[in-house]
């Protein structure tokens, strides 16, 4: 997800830069992120593949191993060996982009499409429809053949493996979907905003994506469309109450900020101990009830 983000970004750079605005500046960088998404994603596809068993770890470093690539293009090759035409992203030095790009002139244009205002509220039907049509996409996904080996491998590697399934390929595919997913959804997400955080954006998207899914009651395992929905919900409710709960406890605003990022980092933690322990018990439970049958099999056959 933060590879993807990277990606994203990368494209809404190379926009801004070349002063293309709106949905036309989404679409373009979409584009431009699918191949560096794709990339990436087969170079994440095939590390993970050499780690088997440790990809949360291997994972995690690696976005700071890509993290540190994307700092030295952004840093140092925009604008010395990139061609960077507008000064206003440009570093006073000449070369690298500066710490915000903004994004004034694309702020909420795919939310002011086709928007209804219902007594005051805006709707933003043309977002909806974006967020619908995935859900949709997702569902048909699911029910193809690529759709049920994913699944399939998400279960069980070596099950499937045993059933003729290239458990390897499945995974690079599976990963490289993913990017160039989470590279639209960071753009969508940019252009909602208004602004990028050249350098900390794409640090910050993948705890919150991950903290909603877990809030919404997704495990490792397993993910559904409504434990997204669920996950948003609670979350950025937690967003909103978290700070003013730290606050009224502690008497100081800033200190509140920092419960909010307490509270976000502990949900995480919580759930994923929760998924581990329920884990540990149900192969604990499963072995007994392996044993007990086997146990009952030896009875019968003394008894026979």
């Amino acid at each position: 997800m933060t590879l993807g983000a990277m990606a994203g970004e990368i494209g809404l750079i190379f926009v801004s830069d070349w002063q293309i605005w709106g949905i036309p500046g989404m679409i373009l960088a979409m584009i431009i992120s699918i191949p560096i998404s794709v990339a990436l994603g087969v170079l994440c596809g095939k590390i993970l593949n050499q780690a088997k068993g440790r990809e949360m770890v291997t994972s995690y470093i690696m976005s700071y191993f890509i993290n540190g690539i994307y700092q030295l293009v952004v840093l140092y090759l925009m604008g010395s060996v990139i061609p960077i035409i507008h000064s206003s992203i440009k570093l006073p030095r000449g070369y690298g982009i500066r710490n915000t790009v903004s994004l004034l002139q694309m702020r909420q244009k795919l939310d002011e499409l086709l928007a209804v205002n219902v007594k005051g509220v805006r709707i933003p039907v043309a977002t909806l429809i974006v967020i619908a049509l995935m859900c949709l996409l997702i569902v048909w996904f699911r029910r193809t053949k690529l759709g049920q080996d994913m699944r399939a491998v998400g279960q069980d590697m070596q099950v499937a493996e045993d059933a003729g399934i290239n458990v390897e390929r499945t995974r690079i595919i599976s990963i490289v979907i993913s990017t160039v997913l989470a590279g639209f959804g960071m753009i969508i997400y940019l252009q909602n905003m208004g602004n990028l955080s050249t350098y900390s954006s794409h640090s910050q998207i993948g705890m919150f994506c991950i903290a909603a899914l877990l809030v919404g009651g997704a495990s490792v395992d397993h993910a559904s469309i409504g434990n997204v929905f669920l996950g948003v919900i609670l979350f950025h409710t937690m967003f909103i109450v978290a700070p003013k709960a730290g606050a009224v406890i502690t008497g100081d605003s800033m200190i509140g900020e920092y419960f909010r990022v307490f509270v976000s980092y502990a949900v995480i933690t919580i759930a994923l101990v929760m998924y581990e322990t329920k884990k540990r018990k149900k192969k604990s439970q499963a072995a007994e009830q392996l044993q007990a049958d086997q146990q009952a099999a030896g009875a019968d056959g003394k008894g026979a």
